[in-house]
């Protein structure tokens, strides 16, 4: 059983322990402000890096004129080949 005298613990050697962080308030409100700052400094860099990023990319329809975009996606839709299709070999080869 531990005797309580005004309220703390007699085993408790300082009753404002838990107050003591109050002291070095300035300190810590800094070093959170630096992190903070240093936080946002690379939040900036690194859509800064993304945005460098997509100006190297080619973006057909951001890139090229209006109406190349149509003609790209034509293109697109194109398949190589010989012209001729896989019947005409087939009636060729019996």
């Amino acid at each position: 059983e531990d005797q309580v005298v005004n309220g703390h613990d007699e085993k408790e050697n300082n009753p404002f322990a838990e107050y003591m962080w109050m002291e070095n308030e300035e300190d810590f409100d800094r070093q959170v402000e630096e992190e903070l700052q240093e936080q946002e400094f690379l939040d900036r860099c690194f859509q800064e890096m993304l945005e460098e990023e997509d100006q190297d990319w080619f973006i057909p329809s951001r890139d090229l004129p209006q109406g190349m975009g149509q003609l790209q996606q034509q293109l697109n839709g194109l398949s190589v080949g010989d012209g001729h299709s896989s019947e005409d070999i087939l009636v060729r080869t019996s």
